[in-house]
């Protein structure tokens, strides 16, 4: 691996012949380009581990924050510490030229990204499906999501991701046809439109009660729709992170698909490090958007950092 090839998991380093599935030449990173491009990815990457460490500890010190909903998000926060701590480090690494002539642990450290990717998707659509349970079998609920089954939900999060398949596709050769085909379509579209349309039909009926409970009058109709304003506005926040997840990683699938569709067109490697650093970018912005949108988050950040709020915190 040399300095001028970019540093993606998504980035065809094949031993097969030129016309199969070969990708264009890219043009060598300049100097400048490379240091700004190392520094962005070590900016991304504490972030990451920063920002994700303090939303597994805000869930183990606020017993408010102890859902399994908010397990599901700290299982999606381990897996973006381990994008910072370990999937980053591995794309500056093969970014300098880093590990030398040993081809297949630098297959191996180029595909641990897809791997911790692949993780983050499957907490998504697990949050996702909880708030489906939430609204539209609310009786059954707390029989469907109880702790234990949610363990083993997350459980299967981390052993469903495709780590043997990308690491026997990337040591023969990395073929785009299985980034694109498989990883996109399958593993990441796949679930993103299942979850765009879970939310879709949650906020449709959300909306519906809420119109009708308030065609209602009494007490019990107005904690009603109460309740259901709250549910509302807590789907529209982790829709907004999975929108965001979508946002940050469409673009460089984009890419890999014309780059399967026309392997001879040239790809601005200017244009290719930044979908890749707004890839990275997303491990960072949940916990600000945590920060922002969800009041009991947002306590619990300000009483890790403020003693007194804490020990206010911990006697509610």
């Amino acid at each position: 691996m040399n300095s001028s090839r970019p540093p993606s998991p998504f980035l065809r380093i094949s031993t097969a012949p030129p016309s199969i599935n070969s990708t264009p030449s890219l043009p060598p990173a300049a100097p400048s380009l490379n240091v700004a491009y190392v520094a962005a990815e070590v900016a991304i990457a504490l972030l990451s581990v920063a920002g994700n460490l303090l939303v597994c500890a805000a869930v183990g010190l606020d017993r408010r924050l102890r859902t399994v909903t908010n397990y599901f998000l700290v299982s999606l926060a381990a897996a973006d510490v381990c994008v910072g701590a370990v999937a980053i480090p591995c794309a500056v690494l093969t970014d300098v030229g880093l590990p030398r002539h040993d081809f297949y642990l630098c297959l191996l450290m180029l595909s641990v990204l897809i791997m911790f990717t692949q993780s983050s998707i499957f907490s998504l659509l697990a949050v996702a499906v909880e708030r489906y349970v939430a609204i539209f079998m609310p009786f059954r609920y707390a029989a469907v999501m109880a702790p234990r089954n949610a363990a083993l939900v997350i459980l299967a999060t981390w052993l469903l991701t495709p780590a043997g398949h990308a690491s026997c596709f990337f040591v023969a050769a990395v073929d785009m046809t299985y980034m694109v085909y498989f990883n996109f379509f399958a593993c990441v579209l796949t679930p993103l439109v299942i979850m765009f349309l879970i939310y879709a039909k949650i906020f449709v009926a959300v909306k519906r009660q809420v119109r009708r409970i308030a065609s209602e009058r009494g007490e019990g109709p107005a904690r009603a729709a109460a309740g259901m304003r709250r549910e509302m506005k807590t789907a529209a926040s982790l829709f907004l992170v999975l929108f965001l997840f979508a946002a940050c990683w469409i673009p460089l699938h984009v890419i890999n698909c014309f780059l399967l569709l026309c392997p001879r067109c040239p790809v601005p490697l200017e244009l290719l490090l930044a979908a890749i650093l707004l890839s990275h970018a997303n491990s960072a912005v949940n916990p600000f958007l945590y920060a922002y949108t969800m009041t009991a988050f947002r306590d619990a950040f300000r009483a890790i950092f403020t003693p007194s709020a804490g020990r206010r915190c911990t006697q509610t």
